[in-house]
């Protein structure tokens, strides 16, 4: 049985605005997108109805949603390209969490969390 690398993404999908009434359907739609796949949702934030920076395909505001995703290797080329078709979705940015860039916030903020404990004791 071949071995397939597991990766942590993020994925923020621009959902139509008029679909923030009954955005349930459209999000089990990308969740089953993202499963079928061989994927695993780790985390979803809803950033809520936002204004676009510039009209994207006749719309001037979207729904936006996050996610951390755990992808295997193969994966993240499937999902764009569903995605790509999918008519709930405006637009989406699919990348790859740098492992390395998340191990220096992480030590740059408990080295934050440790001088700000040691200037309170003063």
């Amino acid at each position: 049985m071949p071995t397939t690398n597991i990766s942590e993404y993020e994925l923020v999908v621009l959902y139509r605005p008029e679909l923030e009434a009954n955005i349930e359907a459209p999000l089990k739609k990308v969740a089953d997108i993202i499963t079928t796949n061989g994927g695993k949702i780790v985390n979803e934030d809803n950033w809520g109805r936002r204004e676009l920076a510039y009209s994207i395909a006749g719309e001037t505001h979207a729904v936006y949603r996050a996610y951390t995703l755990e992808l295997p290797s193969a994966a993240p080329a499937a999902i764009s390209s569903v995605l790509n078709i999918t008519d709930e979705v405006i637009r989406y940015l699919l990348s790859k969490v740098d492992a390395k860039a998340q191990a220096v916030l992480a030590e740059e903020k408990t080295r934050k969390v440790a001088s700000t404990d040691t200037t309170d004791e003063k």
